[in-house]
């Protein structure tokens, strides 16, 4: 029950669309999201709580609804009770489209996003589009110390300091805070990753942003977060259905062949279609959708339009 009103289908949410100068409109094309006229469209924020962009659920009794009332509010019957005791949801959940390559970054490590005025984060990407050529940067080439980032970083020439990784749709990669990255253009990405928007540039191809000057570069802070130990990381590696398993979240990737159980009893679980169709209740989901099960609706399953139907599973580990 929910204020009153008993849970019978999953939660849908309005994404958000943000403008990036990298960005373009395939998210428009491939998943038909609307999006703003004219304009570069890099992210659509499938599911976020944060003080400066709120999910709101789309339909059905609760909507209008915020996530962060959800999560203050409703948390026990929405999320169950094995989920971490924080302000607010702990993950966001965004799909990327890299028409140009990003600038190079680095995320702030939990000892010290405080000290640096951030926050810490940590991501995987699950690659659903590529380009023929499509590659990303994660790490460093072997070898490559501080120093001789430093010198090259000076010159112009950090791109010969970065492991370069090919790419290819079904691919993953999980990205912790501290590992310097950029994605390549080409690539249309999900993005599961902490709650944080805080990412430190260290260098942007020279590029000018959407006002047509140089965006802000954040190269002290870069330097303290960046891992220098971090050489030539690979992609990830599934471990059955399972891609990655960390502290801060969980993402499996199943195949669907027939109706399956959704989310055990007493959790909830977070669920994107990536291929094919899959009706969950009254509700059928699309390439793109993402929805919420509540932990309230333990005998909910998810049932293939036919054989092969693939979702992303996401959820918070317990414990």
């Amino acid at each position: 029950m929910l204020c009153g009103m008993t849970l019978n289908e999953p939660i849908v949410f309005e994404p958000l669309s943000m403008q990036r100068v990298w960005g373009g409109r395939r998210l428009e094309a491939l998943y038909h999201k609307a999006l703003p006229h004219g304009v570069p469209i890099g992210e659509s924020w499938e599911l976020v709580d944060r003080p400066e962009a709120q999910s709101v659920v789309h339909r059905g009794a609760l909507r209008g609804t915020t996530l962060n009332e959800l999560w203050t509010g409703h948390r026990k019957a929405v999320f169950g009770t094995a989920v971490p005791d924080t302000a607010r949801f702990p993950l966001l959940i965004k799909l990327l489209d890299a028409r140009e390559t990003l600038s190079v970054q680095v995320h702030p490590p939990e000892h010290l996003a405080a000290a640096l005025g951030g926050e810490p984060k940590t991501e995987m990407w699950y690659f659903l589009h590529c380009d023929p050529t499509s590659k990303i940067y994660a790490g460093l080439r072997e070898g490559v110390t501080r120093n001789l980032f430093e010198e090259l970083l000076r010159v112009g020439r950090v791109e010969d300091t970065l492991h370069e990784i090919p790419v290819h749709a079904g691919d993953a990669i999980f990205i912790p805070s501290g590992r310097m990255h950029a994605i390549g253009g080409g690539n249309v990405i999900a993005e599961i990753q902490q709650n944080s928007d805080t990412t430190y540039r260290v260098f942007d191809w020279n590029r000018t942003g959407l006002d047509s000057k140089p965006r802000a570069l954040h190269i002290e802070e870069s330097l303290q977060s960046i891992d220098f130990s971090d050489f030539t990381p690979t992609l990830t590696h599934a471990v059955g259905e399972t891609l990655v398993s960390c502290p801060l979240f969980e993402v499996e990737r199943w195949v669907l062949d027939g109706p399956r159980g959704a989310v055990s009893d007493g959790q909830f679980g977070l669920f994107l279609c990536l291929e094919g169709s899959v009706g969950v209740c009254q509700l059928t989901i699309h390439p793109g959708e993402l929805i919420l099960i509540p932990a309230c609706m333990p005998d909910t399953e998810l049932v293939p339009s036919a054989p092969g139907a693939t979702v992303l599973r996401i959820s918070i580990p317990i414990g």
